[in-house]
């Protein structure tokens, strides 16, 4: 379980007026000790009430002061469960791009989509997302250099003249 609580700046600081932030996680503390079963009803109203009403730090330690110092499952943050498996596979598919060529485009698309659930997760594994990416635009761009050189020798075998040579 995760220990939060919020706490004063500095020890003795219990005079400190308190920022709207601080009454907002009181509540929170109260919502995760109602949850429990450690309040009652009227008692969560009212120590709520109070808890909006505090001018100080010491206020809400008045309200809080007797809930333990643990953080409810509800309300602890999560933790980050290993590697983004989108990463891995963008990777793999950058990888087997270099290979095969089709596989690019996945990487590119894996890549970024691995990249965006690790920023919201906090998951491992942001350097494969971009191994992976870069993969992917490298063999993307050859595979487009080497279609549009194709292109051009095509025009340019087309353009060439191909009548027989006459003798006189």
């Amino acid at each position: 379980m995760s220990y939060q609580r919020w706490q004063p700046a500095q020890p003795g600081s219990r005079s400190m007026l308190a920022s709207d932030a601080a009454r907002e996680r009181a509540v929170e503390i109260l919502s995760g000790a109602y949850a429990e079963g450690r309040l009652g009803m009227e008692e969560y109203e009212e120590r709520v009430g109070r808890a909006y009403q505090a001018r100080t730090y010491g206020d809400l330690d008045a309200v809080t002061g007797d809930i333990p110092r643990r953080l409810p499952p509800a309300f602890a943050p999560a933790v980050p469960t290993g590697t983004n498996s989108k990463a891995v596979a963008a990777l793999i598919c950058g990888v087997g791009g270099l290979f095969v060529g089709l596989s690019a485009v996945p990487a590119i698309v894996l890549g970024h989509m691995a990249r965006r659930e690790i920023r919201r997760t906090g998951e491992q594994g942001d350097g494969m997302a971009v191994g992976g990416l870069v993969l992917g635009y490298v063999v993307t761009a050859g595979l487009l250099a080497i279609g549009a050189l194709a292109v051009v020798a095509l025009a340019v075998f087309a353009h060439q003249d191909v009548s027989p040579a006459t003798t006189p």
